[in-house]
Parts: C-alpha cells; structure tokens; sequence
C-alpha cells in the first residue's frame, strides 16, 4: 500500500514538474494559436454581420429610392450592431498589427475629416472619404442624432450634415460602394489573421491601451465626441470591449501564472475586471447615463461625481487609470513587463 501510495506521489509530482517544463517559447506559440481561433471567430461574425447589413438595404431597382423603410433601417442597425459586437471584441489586438484597416474600419467622422481638411467628404455614400463602420452609423441614424453631436460637428471643417439617400445614386453607392468596402476590409482583415501574421507583443500592449481607452471614451461623451455618438451606445461598446478584452487576456494566463510574481497582478487584473463587468452590467440601457450640463472631466465637483454618469466615471477612471497601483493598466504593464512585452506608455 505504502509502494502505490508513493508511485502515485512521485507520478503526480513528475506531471506537475513536466506542465512547469515549457519554455517562453512554447507558450508563445500556445497563445499564438488560441489568439487566432478566438479573434478569427470574431472576424468572421465582423464579415457576416456587414454583409447581413448589405443584404438588408434596400436597393432602388425594387423601387425603394431610400433606405426609410422602418424595417429595412431596424434590419440595418441592428446588424450593424453586431458588426460593433464583433470589431469591440478584437480592436485590441488587432488595430496594432492591422493600423490601415483600423482606420478603414473603425476612425470617427473628425478623424476623416481632419485627413480630408479643407474640403471633408461631401458624398457620404461612397466608399472614398470617411468609411467604416461609423461613416455607415451615421447615416443610418441620421434623423436621431442627439443635439450635442450635432452642435459638435458643425464646428469640423469639411463637416456634411447626415442625412440617408436621398436619391436612387446615393441609395446604391450607399449599398455597393460603402456597405460593399466595409465587407471588403473585414473579410481582408479576416484572410490576413493568420499565426505568422500575429505580433503578441503588440496586441498585447493593444489589450492594455484599449483598456486605458475605457477613461477617455467616458471622458468623450460626456461632450457628444465619443465614439458610436450617432447611435448613443457608449456604454455597449465599453461593454464589448471590456468582453473581449478579458477574453483574450485568458489566453495569457496560463503563461502569466508560470511566472514568478504572475500570480499578484493577474489576480487583480481580473478582480477589476469582475468590478467594471458589473458596474457596466448594472447600469441600463446601451448609452451612459448624462452628464450633468457643468461636467468637467477635469475639475469634476463632488456634486457631479455625485450623479450616476459621475459615479460611473470615476469607478472607470480608477480602474484603468495607468498611474494608479492596482488599476487594469498598471498591473498589465507588469505582466507585461514579466512577458518580455514593452509596456505600454499614455500619450499625453
């Protein structure tokens, strides 16, 4: 009994030595490949949500010359959600090693246009100018567009006030043209996610900037500048990116936890993590609550920080801010530290 009793210790200990044998090496290439099944689902729910957003515009030969049906625009936007879902989930990692699609994909309205100055983009339709998913946003909810936003981007050199199609041309461009280059970029997105393609030391300091984002997404709509303000879904994309955030995380930890002095930040990585999820979780709706209308992120008075939207900024601000030990962004910098990654640095 005693002879089992050992060989059972000595083979238990020996499995425990062999799953500590991996090199950096080893678990480089693990995480490699459950980045790229995980990611490549997603971009593969990116591609079909965009052309389910295509399939659901309607085109002019069936004698709609724009999209205002109330169904074909509930059919649009809700698939165009699911292209946010979908684009939340990997920007992380992969806007780093993908910048040209990012910005395709993914810029603001004020970014096109400060690419474009002085002119903008006077044809929202078609796929040259501002594109994307947020160029699609905009017009596809033109008539709901809050005040602030509006007040905001008439300032914009080159600003084009939103609008849909207005004739059979734009209802079509709208369609094929900037629909259509959406589908492109993310099925191009798509093919090019494969292993040797992916940089893990630069979508991991991605995760950690998209993190510290969280802050400045806040801070933005508080302002009607942030970044899905046409749809108001602040708080949806926060949402989506802390999901898919902490879904690519959980392919590092194993790695994370071989290391001497992991353990520490990885466990309150994910204690902000649980925090932010239900913090986001408990607040309703897709949109931030308001700001109240003397908000300075700033100078916040306690008054402010006070009102939900001040409760929920500072709760962010805290839990990512990258000068503070203990937020999300100052312990993945010491991981990424232990990693071998560069860390990542906030641009004033």
């Amino acid at each position: 009994m005693k002879n089992a009793c050992f060989s059972a210790v000595m083979i238990a200990s020996l499995a425990a030595c062999g799953s500590s044998d991996k090199s950096d090496a080893d678990y480089k290439a693990e995480v490699v490949a459950s980045m790229h099944d995980s990611i490549g689902a997603d971009l593969a729910d990116l591609v079909q949500a965009a052309r389910d957003l295509q399939m659901a515009a309607p085109a002019p030969t069936r004698g709609a010359r724009r999209p205002t049906q109330r169904r074909s625009i509930t059919a649009m936007q809700d698939a165009w959600k699911r292209t946010r879902v979908a684009y939340e989930h990997v920007e992380g990692a992969t806007a780093p090693i993908f910048g040209d699609l990012d910005i395709s994909m993914d810029a603001r309205y004020d970014d096109f246009l400060a690419m474009l100055a002085p002119d903008g983009d006077q044809n929202l339709f078609d796929a040259t100018g501002a594109t994307g998913m947020h160029a699609i946003e905009r017009i596809l909810y033109a008539p709901t567009i809050r005040p602030v936003v509006i007040a905001y981007e008439l300032t914009l050199t080159g600003d084009k006030a939103a609008s849909y199609p207005t004739t059979d041309a734009e209802a079509m461009a709208f369609k094929t043209q900037l629909v259509q280059k959406l589908i492109d970029d993310a099925s191009s997105l798509h093919d090019q996610w494969q292993p040797a393609a992916i940089d893990i030391d630069a979508a991991y300091q991605g995760l950690v900037g998209l993190m510290n984002e969280q802050k400045e997404k806040v801070n933005l709509a508080a302002t009607g500048q942030e970044e899905s303000r046409y749809a108001n879904i602040t708080l949806f994309d926060l949402r989506n990116n802390l999901d898919g955030t902490q879904k690519i995380y959980e392919v590092f930890r194993a790695w994370i936890q071989s290391k001497s002095g992991g353990a520490d930040p990885d466990a309150m990585i994910e204690s902000r993590f649980t925090a932010l999820t239900s913090l986001y979780t408990s607040t309703p709706g897709d949109a931030l609550p308001v700001a109240p209308a003397d908000w300075s992120s700033d100078q916040p008075t306690p008054a402010n920080l006070a009102t939900p939207f001040g409760a929920l900024w500072q709760t962010v601000h805290e839990a990512v801010d990258p000068s503070t030990d203990g937020s999300v962004v100052f312990e993945m910098n010491k991981i990424a530290a232990l990693l071998g990654f560069p860390e990542f640095v906030e641009q004033p």
